[in-house]
């Protein structure tokens, strides 16, 4: 018995072509070129956390009995606002970044969303690390001398809870996450779609029946006689 050829119908989607420099639906040097960019610019936005911090953080003070020093007030919160004031201004600062890489690439991808990551982080520690140099001295004996026994002076800032640095990526990046799965179009699928229910063999399966056989012609084989 012979098999039947098959016979591509023109009708039949055709396979997904790949993308230029990569396969398809892989990552381009083009997605990673992004990717590096995010991560520039979310870390330089780093020095701006800092600048922020160490304006709009509450300072606690120091005062000196020429011997040692000591909060001026123990039941004061500055301390703990400092830390407050950080994670408010991480929050903020990590809606703003994945609310700008989602607006400049909307088809999202990992290479964005690692830089994106690298970045906050990167971001976060600059700008804990800016708003120490910006903020008072952290030499505390000096500081205490120059202000003299008895004045009060502005302590030092710090992050006493170390997990707000983490705060700007982990927002950043469940953000970015949340609006790429809610606002991004999805890719067709590339295999199209099935046959219809109910018809088997589908219609490409087969070529077109050939034309039956003219009983005038005199080419045309005779039927066998019984």
């Amino acid at each position: 018995m012979t098999e039947a050829l098959t016979t591509p119908s023109p009708h039949e989607p055709p396979l997904p072509s790949e993308k230029p420099g990569g396969s398809a639906g892989g990552i381009t040097p083009a997605d990673i070129r992004d990717g590096a960019a995010v991560a520039l610019v979310i870390g330089v936005a780093g020095v701006l956390l800092g600048v922020l911090w160490a304006w709009l953080a509450p300072k606690a003070q120091y005062v000196s009995n020429g011997e040692a020093v000591f909060l001026k007030n123990s039941e004061s919160e500055s301390r703990i606002g400092a830390d407050g004031t950080f994670f408010l201004l991480s929050l903020g600062f990590g809606l703003l970044s994945a609310v700008f890489v989602f607006l400049w690439r909307r088809r999202g991808g990992v290479p964005l969303v690692i830089g994106l990551m690298i970045g906050s982080c990167f971001a976060s520690l600059v700008g804990w690390r800016t708003g120490l140099w910006l903020g008072p001295s952290s030499d505390v004996a000096a500081a205490a001398a120059k202000a003299g026994k008895g004045v009060a002076f502005d302590a030092p800032l710090q992050v006493l809870a170390q997990g707000v640095l983490l705060v700007w990526p982990m927002v950043a990046v469940a953000v970015h996450l949340g609006l790429t799965a809610l606002w991004t179009p999805h890719d067709p699928d590339p295999s199209g779609p099935g046959p219809e229910p109910g018809v088997y063999p589908p219609p490409h399966v087969h070529g077109s029946p050939a034309p039956a056989a003219d009983s005038s012609d005199p080419a045309a084989p005779e039927p066998p006689r019984g």
